[in-house]
């Protein structure tokens, strides 16, 4: 009969992954960051612990939504007040915060509560090319979409 084995925040070891996300699809591209930020490409997998890796993702600037998305969809973000509602066209958001488009979406797919805003914080958008994690030396991850 095996055992199963848990990781140990003490033996974890995690890696630093670089992305280009040029002409990528939003969603799909989410999909799979949140994936790794989550850590269940790993083998050792544990649910309770953040055993994710980091990501940079660059050239977020030119990340596609097709359809009519960037017309029909809308960010939504309550400002805490009677009626601090405001709602903006996705379009619009990803000409002048690219970043945060690709954030909400991954945000979005991760788990709820402290182990979801542990991880988000994993995750590092750049509109450019350039990146100040090149100390790191982030290995290329290979996305499907």
């Amino acid at each position: 009969m095996r055992q199963t084995t848990y990781l140990k925040p003490a033996t974890l070891e995690q890696r630093w992954r670089h992305v280009d996300a040029a002409g990528k699809r939003v969603g799909r591209l989410a999909a799979e960051l949140a994936v790794v930020l989550q850590g269940k490409h790993r083998p050792d997998y544990t649910p309770y612990i953040d055993c994710g890796d980091y990501i940079v993702v660059t050239n977020v600037d030119q990340l596609v939504l097709t359809g009519r998305k960037s017309e029909q969809k809308m960010r939504k973000h309550y400002t805490g007040y009677p009626g601090g509602l405001k709602l903006e066209p996705v379009g619009q958001v990803l000409k002048t915060r690219p970043e945060r488009v690709l954030e909400d979406a991954v945000r979005r797919m991760l788990p709820k509560g402290r182990l979801g805003r542990t991880m988000i914080k994993k995750l590092k958008c750049y509109r450019g090319s350039e990146h100040p994690h090149a100390a790191q030396q982030p290995e290329p991850l290979q996305t499907k979409a």
